[in-house]
């Protein structure tokens, strides 16, 4: 019989901001001690009893539920991470049900970050999900991002995302960085990266050049940033290298804040991708926080130095 660490909850009382959500979503009474064991067996023989402890003590903060973060902040909750922070402003539209895990009919208007939690919630009761309605930007990533948390970019304002590797390489704090997905088709043509050393993505090439200019990286071609982004190396159509790392689906608000064009061109984007991107991301994160207890005397390529 697997030992699985649970923390369910003992009624509606103890859920905090998950009490809004209905009850029939959270079944809560449905869910006794010994349901961890079925719930998470499969991931519990895969890496084993200690390994899963670990996981539920994790704390994961994905920034951005999009296209590619909703697919992360699913895994993450599938895989026995016991706590979640997402943070998003925007609202689900029409326009994502093509790619965003959250994007239901039934869903349509509600807050991306508040919809994920409900949906983690009937997935796994024991996963603890603060939701947090704002988008990051220099001026509150500090205040809005745990630094106890490994974080997982999934953003696409070059400004913030840049604001938020900054604040992770200051903190010392684990971080999965996620270059564009959009104008891509092939799934397979995922790869990990030094920062420094990525070519092809007009995104993180924006990325780049901000944490040069406004956060003191080096700026000597190829000398390596040591942090590690995941991106598609499939060459993107004229249209997404003209957009120059826009999300075509973010609102003017945001793009206003965080110093994306106002009124770029979309360019298309295919679930395939956009979820492949955001289960590695998934994977790189769980890797990451189990590092420290598979390899105690190593530091995990992971970790910002």
């Amino acid at each position: 019989m697997l030992t699985v660490p649970w923390y369910g909850c003992a009624s509606r009382h103890d859920l905090g901001p998950l009490a809004t959500v209905p009850s029939h979503v959270l079944n809560v009474a449905a869910v006794p001690a010994s349901d961890g064991a079925r719930r998470f067996g499969g991931v519990a023989r895969l890496y084993g009893e200690a390994a899963l402890a670990v996981l539920a003590r994790a704390h994961v903060c994905v920034v951005g539920i999009g296209g590619v973060g909703s697919w992360t902040a699913e895994a993450l909750a599938r895989s026995a991470v016991g706590r979640l922070t997402l943070i998003d402003l925007d609202h689900i539209a029409e326009s994502n049900l093509n790619r965003q895990v959250h994007a239901l009919d039934s869903t349509l208007a509600a807050s991306k970050v508040e919809a994920m939690r409900a949906r983690i919630a009937g997935i796994a009761p024991q996963c603890r999900v603060a939701a947090v309605d704002d988008f990051v930007t220099v001026e509150n990533v500090e205040r809005l991002v745990p630094p106890d948390a490994l974080v997982v970019d999934a953003i696409d304002a070059p400004r913030a995302k840049a604001a938020l590797i900054a604040l992770a390489r200051r903190r010392g704090q684990a971080i999965v960085v996620c270059g564009a997905a959009g104008g891509r088709t092939d799934p397979l043509r995922l790869r990990r990266e030094d920062l420094a050393r990525v070519r092809g993505d007009a995104l993180l090439a924006a990325v780049r050049a901000r944490l040069r200019r406004e956060h003191g990286f080096p700026r000597e071609p190829g000398r390596p940033f040591r942090i590690e982004a995941l991106f598609s190396d499939q060459p993107a159509p004229r249209a997404a290298r003209d957009a120059a790392a826009c999300d075509a689906d973010a609102p003017a608000s945001q793009a206003a804040a965080s110093g994306a064009p106002l009124g770029c061109a979309g360019y298309g984007s295919l679930v395939t991708v956009t979820a492949t991107m955001g289960l590695a991301a998934a994977s790189w994160a769980l890797d990451a926080a189990l590092a420290p207890a598979r390899r105690p005397a190593r530091s995990s390529s992971m970790e910002v130095q």
